[in-house]
């Protein structure tokens, strides 16, 4: 079927206002969280894989897909390099023991499609094998959705430009710098070597049965709510109601328990009231000067910047 979105419309540069995103993001959770209810009902079993370029914001997304859900029921899969003795395993062999089980959706963050990205890239395997996994990689998902697995792949998609821009902002952010690795520093100047990877790749395995969808990520949040409302839209789900109605039981007379002293048990030190109390102090000592304007909002807007980038 022909895709009926166009590039201006998927290229497009929008600035989403804070409120808005937040309300439209609360929402979608809302709706996640009817998908997980129906998953657990029905014994559904899902399969999310997350793709794309370095710092395209798939952790982000990942973060707000699975913020208010159960970890027993959605979990996260970033699997490290191979072992030494998974490498000489059948090269799907070691995600397999993480495909779910009844009830389950699991979040591939990176997947299989290593083999055609980063490892063809880097050189890590040979064309021989690159060219295997081609072959079967389409007959391996074909196999997984044949079973009742309902899989979804997503390529998260950064202009150069932008890419370079985040690499540059966690140069100076001690709790991002960890995401700079050295296969993140070679994906800026192997830049066209990924491209040609990815175009290769999606021409063998974008098929009928697990199609890849794109998802355009210069800007943050508008991938986020993107992805999540096209997830939405391919899952057949609806609202379950819970088996049988809530409801908090009165809490029973006492039976004369007495709670030991505190003094007998080692409570961590309480920081916040240090931290509150510092604070407090240190407002009185040194109060603005007339015109002059606080740092309060400057901090408040750092935090959700920082929010806005992870």
């Amino acid at each position: 079927m022909k895709n009926a979105v166009t590039e201006d419309h998927v290229q497009k540069k929008i600035k989403i206002p804070n409120d808005l995103y937040e309300a439209e993001l609360y929402r979608l959770q809302g709706e996640l969280a009817k998908v997980q209810r129906w998953v657990k009902a029905t014994g559904a079993r899902v399969v999310i894989i997350f793709e794309g370029r370095d710092a395209a914001g798939k952790g982000g997304t990942i973060k707000r897909i699975t913020e208010y859900l159960s970890p027993r029921v959605a979990r996260v899969v970033a699997l490290p390099a191979p072992t030494e003795r998974e490498s000489t395993q059948w090269y799907f062999q070691r995600y397999v023991p993480h495909l779910p089980a009844a009830g389950e959706i699991v979040l591939l963050d990176r997947s299989w499609y290593n083999r055609a990205g980063v490892e063809k890239v880097m050189g890590f395997c040979s064309a021989e094998d690159v060219q295997r996994f081609m072959r079967q990689c389409p007959i391996f998902e074909q196999m997984l959705v044949e079973d009742g697995i309902l899989l979804r792949k997503y390529w998260f998609s950064v202009s150069d430009q932008v890419q370079y821009e985040r690499f540059s902002s966690r140069l100076s952010d001690p709790l991002r710098q960890w995401k700079l690795s050295p296969m993140d520093l070679q994906s800026i100047v192997r830049w066209e070597d990924y491209s040609r990877a990815k175009d290769d790749m999606m021409t063998h395995t974008d098929t009928p049965w697990a199609p890849w969808y794109h998802v355009a990520s210069d800007s943050k949040k508008a991938a986020r709510l993107n992805m999540i409302s096209h997830l939405l839209s391919t899952l057949p789900y609806e609202d379950i109601a819970p088996a049988e109605k809530i409801v908090l039981p009165k809490r029973p007379k006492t039976t004369g328990y007495k709670r030991p002293s505190v003094d007998m048990s080692k409570y961590v030190p309480n920081h916040a009231l240090d931290l509150v109390e510092t604070a407090a102090k240190a407002k009185g000592d040194a109060k603005p000067a007339k015109g002059k304007k606080s740092k309060k909002s400057g901090s408040k807007k750092r935090a959700r910047k920082r929010t806005e980038e992870d």
